[in-house]
């Protein structure tokens, strides 16, 4: 029986990297929860159609692994995002630029399979790098929010 880190790896690299989403079937409980904001629905199809949209905005998508941590059934990684922007994402229509940002993933596991969850990529470091910045009025307006 392969180790949490291990399905962890096989996900990350196959599923996510590789746009070969068959492996959240084999690796994924019935019983799976997606808790990262923006898949729909927030299971396994979900997040096999996430992918794809990502492969699709991004054809040269890929996560590294950069470190993972283990802890009893969960597992950390930390990861960096790549890609170049060729078609349309969500509203946003193809830049042509390319980006690398970090990713923080939580995945908690129940016998042998992926039960839970959580992504934290860096969202606005993406749209940075693709030229969406956000007006800088409103960046100030959150940085003097969150220096509260």
């Amino acid at each position: 029986m392969k180790t949490n880190e291990e399905i962890f790896k096989i996900l990350i690299e196959e599923g996510f990297s590789k746009d070969d989403v068959t492996v959240f079937d084999s690796y994924s409980s019935p019983d799976f929860v997606e808790h990262q904001y923006g898949f729909f629905p927030p299971n396994v199809e979900g997040v096999k159609k996430g992918i794809k949209d990502l492969h699709y905005a991004f054809p040269d998508f890929s996560l590294t692994i950069e470190d993972t941590i283990s802890d009893g059934s969960k597992v950390w990684g930390r990861m960096t995002g790549r890609g170049t922007h060729v078609n349309k994402f969500g509203p946003m229509y193809p830049t042509g630029k390319k980006f690398e940002i970090t990713v923080i993933d939580i995945g908690r596991f129940e016998n042998g399979k992926l039960i839970e969850h959580w992504g934290v990529p860096d969202k606005l470091a993406l749209m940075e790098q693709l030229g969406m910045k956000p007006p800088p009025k409103l960046i100030m307006k959150i940085m003097s929010w969150i220096n509260k």
